[in-house]
């Protein structure tokens, strides 16, 4: 009997060790796969991406520099024996939109420029090769405007990097409307007030990562 007990308890523990390794194996894959494990791609040849995918995150799926190697750190997808340095990321800043625009807006204010100022004197330490700027909105307005505003603010962000000398191929954007808030489900309940909209604060953001090597 005790023999039969241990055995069950093994196969349970096996079991839940396999699901975890599964889980974590699944967060790794930013891709859709097929049961041969290969990425699933639309009728235009894209690969189809999951929840979990990222820039940052798809240099690291196996699949990355064939879905979208053109925001890849070019030392990801080209490693040669005399070019072995190590892609590290120069930092992932998270701004406060609030800082870089009035509510509301995607026109940079002047705090918001010399807070871009600081990421592109930290990007000169490495030899660049991404710079990724994502834009974020609260839950207060609909699902459309909100997404629109969140593209302004990440291209605005572009376009002041540019004039910093930023090659465009280097920038990427992208927003993200309201769908990755900060804050909780049960926080700042209630319609639109000044209370709210003081609450929702952390939600205004625009996450920016630089990718590069050392030089």
């Amino acid at each position: 009997m005790k023999t039969l007990k241990h055995t069950l308890m093994a196969v349970i523990a096996a079991t839940i060790g396999l699901c975890a390794s599964f889980a974590a194996y699944a967060q790794t894959r930013v891709y859709a796969t097929d049961q041969r494990n290969e990425v699933v791609k639309n009728s235009s040849g894209l690969c189809w991406r999951t929840g979990y995918w990222t820039p940052a995150a798809a240099a690291q799926d196996p699949a990355g520099c064939e879905c979208d190697k053109d925001i890849i750190p070019r030392d990801v997808c080209e490693k040669t024996p005399r070019d072995s340095r190590p892609v590290v990321s120069g930092g992932k800043v998270t701004l406060s939109a609030d800082a870089l625009f009035d509510f509301n807006k995607s026109d940079l204010r002047p705090e918001g420029r010399a807070s871009l100022d600081n990421i592109v004197a930290k990007s000169k330490d490495l030899v660049l090769e991404v710079v990724i700027a994502v834009g974020h909105a609260d839950r207060i307005g609909n699902t459309a405007t909100n997404q629109k505003l969140s593209e302004r603010r990440a291209a605005s962000v572009k376009a002041y990097l540019l004039k910093k000398g930023v090659p465009a191929n280097r920038i990427y954007t992208e927003g993200k409307g309201s769908q990755q808030p900060v804050t909780r489900a049960d926080e700042c309940t209630g319609a639109k007030s000044a209370k709210v909209i003081a609450c929702l604060q952390p939600d205004r953001r625009v996450d920016i990562e630089i990718i590069g090597t050392k030089k």
